[in-house]
């Protein structure tokens, strides 16, 4: 071959790299492969979540002042690190690459409109932004998620097991914790510290190690949920507390196996666990 026909070889060559390159079309989605946000969460001030399990569960959040709620519990505070969890995934701006684009991979990883595992509305001045399903898990705290409107299927850093349809398991652990009391009264007990330091009601000095016990545990006062609401036998401890803020009632009630506390400051009956009933329960302030 001459010269001449060689590099009208080479520069038909080149012209099929540059067709190949310029034309190439992709398959499945035109972002199939691009790396991109699950949701606009990252963008908005996100005030109100709706969480749903496909069941009929739905719990209902609220972003009030500097916290969050649950408005079908009185608008009792939700525990803060449970909704941090749900958004911080959600609000990654970069989710990776997507694991599956088809319509039987939403099936498959339950991630349908019809077929899911949980349904999260996300929702900015009473204006809906986004909505995610989750479903299968492939792998230890992880998920798969899809954005309603996209048909990229994503593996996030989530786990369902954080995510309850029961809304008594997001309301803050530590709701009915006792900061700073003035005097505590109970049954077999008074103790205050009205004259500067505790003393019993008979003006000696409580048992330093039973009274550090009795003002940690109440300090670290933590529920397990609420409970349903039930006829319960007489209390075994009845705690009045007094403080700055005013006057808060606790009473404790075991029955069988569960344990549960009521507050005066609530309307709720709460679960218990055994050990805090236990702590309480068992103070014996008399030197």
């Amino acid at each position: 071959m001459n010269r001449v026909g060689t590099a009208l070889l080479m520069v038909l060559l080149v012209q099929l790299v540059l067709v190949f390159s310029l034309y190439r079309a992709p398959s499945g989605d035109a972002s199939a492969g691009a790396q991109q946000p699950l949701t606009k969460a990252a963008y908005f001030h996100i005030d109100e979540i709706h969480i749903e399990d496909g069941h009929g569960n739905k719990v209902h959040l609220e972003h009030r002042g500097e916290r969050w709620v649950l408005p079908a519990l009185g608008h009792l505070p939700a525990q803060q690190s449970r909704v941090d969890l749900l958004l911080a995934p959600l609000a990654e701006e970069n989710t990776g690459w997507a694991v599956a684009h088809t319509l039987p991979a939403r099936q498959r990883f339950q991630v349908a409109h019809y077929h899911f595992r949980r349904k999260i509305t996300l929702l900015a001045q009473d204006e809906p932004i986004d909505t995610v399903f989750l479903g299968t898990s492939p792998g230890f705290r992880k998920v798969h998620a899809r954005n309603d409107v996209d048909n990229a299927i994503y593996s996030i850093s989530l786990n369902l097991v954080d995510l309850p349809t029961e809304q008594g398991r997001w309301l803050a652990e530590d709701i009915l914790k006792v900061r700073a009391p003035l005097r505590i009264a109970a049954d077999t007990y008074v103790v205050d510290r009205s004259s500067g330091e505790w003393r019993l009601g008979t003006g000696e000095q409580p048992d330093a190690a039973e009274l550090e016990a009795l003002l940690q545990n109440l300090e670290q006062l933590q529920i397990e949920g609420v409970a349903e609401p039930r006829p319960l036998d007489e209390a075994e401890l009845i705690l009045e507390i007094e403080g700055l803020a005013g006057t808060t009632t606790l009473a404790f009630y075991r029955e069988g196996e569960e344990h549960f506390i009521r507050s005066s400051d609530h309307p709720l009956l709460f679960r218990l666990s055994r050990y805090t009933f236990d702590q309480l329960t068992g103070i014996a302030l008399s030197m």
